[in-house]
């Protein structure tokens, strides 16, 4: 029983193993550039929140210090995204962050985070082709929500108020361009992304043409002004300002820090460019240029836009779903949100392509691995993964057409994030193993079996090596060795488990305990001592230990400082969202458990390629065994053949 509790164990944690003399092998058509990289990172990320988060940003959070906001948002984000250059430099495979988690830290770690990205694309293109659809009928007079309220009225709890047809010919239309090729939707991609780069340079240019530095110094007494008359009061005594103190920061720095919380999700979207890596001419430099490119020109866009946005109009003044054409109409300038609108549904039907691009490349991988069921494996002739983008689109499709998805697309955060944090925490194991960790070692079968005097220890050996394995650990800790070994990755890895343990620690007691800290009250201030201390010993212990050797074209700086801020950073975030955001995320974790263990883990590659390697490595000993066999036949046979020839002893007679 024990026996087979440890071998289903290991069975969760078994990591794939990575030929990486057979990189360039893919069933995939690899036509993709550093350009077609950069343009489908940018037009991901950049979507159709340059156009309306800017403003909800500055005038419910940050005001002009929304710049800032951003500025915080995208070095946060750029942690993350130097994580993933480095492993698509080491592992140019497709799969994202869930192929880095099944080569570093085992088979359900893989699997959660498949899983979890796979909710965060698919509620991402239903939001956004639902986003789209609502944008277009807006700009036509909204004749298509009339028509569909009237004649296709949905009055169940959950669902949309309508179905949304549009939405659904808009992903049934994608879903079709990405399985005729990459090729022709990177084209396209291309094309949109140009379109709503130049938009954004013209609202920045316009913005600081047109904008007025005085917006960035708004006195607290006009704000007190401004106050007394939108709430129509008769009395002037004794009234605050609804908008903040004024000045570049009017709500303080905890706003703009607030604001920033909110703007790091306007970053997310980069990571599609990970589950490229068998579509990629040169992955290995493409991937690392093409994610760190886009996160810049995102960062400038987003903080060009701001600026521009804050310059034209105080930011108490901004409208919330549509600051910039308001803006405009404020300066002057009204004709210019008609070219504002072609670029935010550019921005829409890029971050379309931007949700959908990745989700078939993640059910492939997956289905490739054994993990998901196999016929989303398939390829078509073009080499594009067309079982698992029809499927992808299908999901899509239906989730579009039925429900309300406002209440789920806070779970689009958990799996972000989660993969965020789990890629930073692979850098860091992945960094300190030894080498080769992950090249596919030559099976049992394949080596040279030693003769029974050289491969057996004796007794006493073995007793000493066990006791010299108790000590070698902590030999390991107080003398880390100058490469890294067997041992010292242990102790990595513990530190790191402990740490992951102890952020989560911090990031609950800071978010719903603050008033406590506040209230300086001992018991939180003597946890909150002790856990800083145990993640101060943690990040010694790691950062005592050596680092491999090997070098590849994109290596993550500041190792292991970064790595570790970028995980605090996530789950910090992943611990604000709602109970109910939770709860659903169960539910779901609950359906793809189901699947794993009643599918995937017995149908998995890695599970069939260790069996063979026992199979194999069975056949080579019977093979070594059997002269050895065949030889004590021989032996037994002589002997009794002898016995055979012996005369029988005389007996004495009387």
């Amino acid at each position: 029983m024990l026996k087979q509790v440890i071998s289903f164990s290991r069975s969760l944690v078994r990591r794939k193993v990575v030929d990486m003399n057979s990189l360039e092998d893919s069933k995939l058509c690899r036509c993709l550039g550093t350009v077609d990289l950069i343009a489908l990172g940018v037009g991901s990320t950049l979507g159709a929140g340059v156009y309306v988060l800017a403003g909800e940003v500055a005038k419910g959070d940050s005001g002009p210090s929304i710049v800032i906001s951003f500025l915080i948002a995208a070095l946060a984000s750029v942690m993350a995204g130097l994580c993933y250059a480095e492993f698509g430099a080491r592992v140019p495979k497709t799969g994202s962050a869930y192929l880095y988690s099944y080569v570093t830290v085992g088979e359900i770690w893989a699997f959660i985070t498949g899983w979890n990205l796979i909710l965060s694309y698919v509620i991402g293109t239903s939001s956004v082709a639902r986003a789209w659809s609502g944008t277009f009928d807006e700009m036509i007079g909204g004749h298509i929500e009339v028509f569909c309220k009237t004649y296709f009225s949905m009055n169940s709890p959950g669902l949309a108020p309508y179905p949304d047809f549009f939405a659904v010919c808009l992903i049934l239309l994608l879903s079709g361009l990405l399985s005729f090729g990459v090729k022709e939707s990177a084209w396209v991609n291309k094309v949109f992304t140009s379109v709503n780069v130049l938009v954004l340079l013209f609202v920045i240019i316009s913005g600081f043409v047109k904008g007025d530095t005085y917006n960035w110094k708004i006195t607290e007494e006009s704000l007190v002004n401004v106050t007394i008359v939108t709430r129509n009061l008769s009395t002037t005594a004794n009234v605050s300002s609804d908008y903040g103190v004024g000045g570049f920061m009017p709500y303080g720095f905890s706003g703009t820090l607030a604001g920033a919380a909110t703007c790091f999700y306007a970053f997310v979207g980069f990571d599609c460019i990970a589950t490229t890596g068998e579509e990629v001419k040169n992955p290995q430099r493409a991937i690392p240029i093409g994610i760190v490119v886009s996160l810049t020109v995102c960062f400038l866009a987003y903080f060009g836009v701001s600026a521009a946005l804050t310059l034209m109009m105080p930011y108490y003044l901004l409208d919330e779903k549509s600051p910039l054409p308001m803006a405009f109409e404020y300066v002057g300038w009204g004709p210019a949100k008609y070219v504002v609108a072609v670029g935010s549904l550019c921005a829409l039907s890029t971050s379309l392509l931007g949700s959908m691009f990745p989700l078939p490349r993640i059910l492939f991988a997956m289905a490739r691995d054994g993990i998901l069921f196999k016929f989303m494996s398939k390829v078509s002739k073009r080499q594009s993964p067309v079982a698992a983008t029809m499927a992808a689109g299908t999901t899509a499709a239906i989730m579009a057409f039925l429900f309300d998805l406002k209440a789920l697309v806070d779970m689009m955060s958990i799996g972000t994030l989660l993969a965020y944090s789990l890629v930073a925490v692979c850098v860091l194991l992945l960094r300190y193993q030894p080498e080769g960790v992950l090249e596919r070692q030559p099976g049992k079968g394949e080596k040279d079996y030693l003769s029974s005097e050289e491969s057996e220890l004796t007794e006493s050996e073995s007793h000493l090596n066990m006791l010299n394995g108790g000590n070698s650990t902590l030999q390991t800790v107080l003398h880390p060795p100058l490469l890294p070994s067997e041992k010292s990755s242990s102790v990595v890895n513990m530190s790191i488990g402990v740490l992951v343990v102890i952020v989560c620690v911090i990031s609950y007691l800071t978010t719903y305990h603050f008033n406590s800290i506040v209230g300086l009250e001992v018991w939180i201030l003597v946890l909150l001592s002790v856990c800083l201390l145990i993640f101060s010993f943690c990040v010694f212990m790691v950062c005592r230990q050596p680092q491999t050797t090997k070098k590849v074209s994109f290596m993550v700086p500041l190792l292991p400082f970064l790595p570790i801020l970028s995980i605090f950073v996530n789950i910090y975030l992943m611990v604000q969202l709602s109970g109910d955001t939770w709860i659903r995320f169960s539910v779901w974790m609950a359906v793809g458990f189901l699947i794993y263990f009643g599918y995937g883990i017995w149908h998995s590659a890695e599970r069939q390629r260790q069996c063979q390697d026992a199979h194999s490595s069975s056949n080579a000993n019977q093979q070594n065994m059997k002269p050895i066999l065949d030889k004590q036949v021989e032996m037994n046979a002589a002997v009794k053949e002898q016995e055979c020839f012996i005369s029988p002893d005389k007996t004495s007679q009387c």
